[in-house]
C-alpha cells in the first residue's frame, strides 16, 4: 500500500472538491432520510466540520473524511468516502488514521460514528482501529443504524 497524500482542507477549491465527493457519495446511496440535512451542510462545510481531510491519487481528489464536535471532548466522524475505483487501496484507513490523530491533537477524548447496517466493510475497518459498538447516541432515522465509539486514549 503506497502512501496517499492527505491534506487538511483550507481553500475554496479544496472545499469544492470535498463537496463534489460528498455529492457523488449521496448520489450513490439511497439514504434519503439520513441525507436530508446533507445539502445544507454542503453550503457551508467549514461551519459544520472543524477538520476536513482530502486524499489525492494522481493529483485527483479521491476521498474525504471530517469530524464535528458533539459536546466538549466528544467528536463524531462524518462523511468518510472514497471513490469506488480507489477502494481497497488503504485510502479510507489512512483518512481515519489522520482524523484520529487530529482529534487527539485537538484534545478530544472520544470519537463516535454511525453507519448504515449494510456497510459491513466499513464496520470492519472501524473495528480495526479499536472502535466498539455502542448504544444509540443520536436520532439518525435509518432503520438498523449502527453506532461506534473510540476512546482516543486507546485504539490505533
Amino acid at each position: 500500500m503506497s502512501a496517499t497524500p492527505i491534506i487538511q482542507v483550507s481553500t475554496p477549491d479544496q472545499y469544492r472538491q470535498v463537496r463534489a465527493l460528498i455529492e457523488t457519495y449521496a448520489a450513490s446511496r439511497n439514504f434519503d432520510a439520513a441525507l436530508a440535512n446533507l445539502f445544507k451542510e454542503l453550503d457551508d462545510l467549514p461551519a459544520y466540520y472543524p477538520i476536513i481531510l482530502l486524499a489525492y491519487r494522481d493529483e485527483r481528489p479521491v476521498g474525504c473524511v471530517a469530524f464535528q464536535e458533539l459536546e466538549a471532548g466528544i467528536c463524531e466522524m462524518k462523511r468518510l468516502f472514497v471513490l469506488p475505483e480507489y477502494r481497497a487501496l488503504g485510502i479510507g484507513a489512512q483518512l481515519i488514521q489522520e482524523l484520529i490523530r487530529g482529534a487527539r491533537e485537538m484534545g478530544y477524548r472520544v470519537m463516535r460514528l454511525d453507519t448504515h447496517p449494510s456497510m459491513l466493510r466499513a464496520q470492519e475497518l472501524y473495528r480495526s482501529f479499536g472502535f466498539t459498538e455502542i448504544g444509540r447516541y443520536n436520532q439518525n432515522p435509518i432503520p438498523g443504524i449502527r453506532f461506534f465509539e473510540l476512546r482516543l486514549s486507546e485504539g490505533v
